[in-house]
């Protein structure tokens, strides 16, 4: 049975940054995703069982990374110049299907982290 633990989320100002951990991974595909208040839940970013793809939504390009450590049991997500539109709780998630290029869709996903508070605010 697989458990996934974020943590690295907290109170930052417009243009700070952030490192999402997302322990448990294993040798899954790997899904980040958050929601805010009174709103769906988005992707955000995603990597593939085999590392070979990586996603991210528009709204992130350029300024997120997602990565992974083996060693370590971990996938992260650096955000770097971070916005108030940030805002929200961040879940990690994973797929049991081995695939070659990952989704940004909730339904494709079978195990849920607790999510973590990411606040930017001014």
């Amino acid at each position: 049975q697989l458990q996934l633990v974020e943590s690295g989320g907290g109170l930052v100002q417009p243009g700070q940054s952030l490192r999402l951990s997302c322990a448990g991974s294993g040798y899954y595909s790997i899904g980040w995703f958050r929601q805010a208040p009174g709103k769906e839940r988005e992707g955000v970013s995603c990597i593939s069982t085999n590392d070979a793809n990586t996603g991210y939504a528009d709204s992130v390009k350029g300024r997120f990374t997602i990565s992974r450590d083996y060693a370590k049991n971990t996938v992260y997500l650096q955000m770097n110049d971070l916005k108030p539109e940030d805002t929200g709780v961040y879940y990690c998630a994973a797929r049991e299907t081995f695939v070659a290029m990952c989704a940004l869709v909730t339904y494709v996903y079978d195990y849920w982290g607790q999510g973590t508070q990411v606040t930017v605010s001014s």
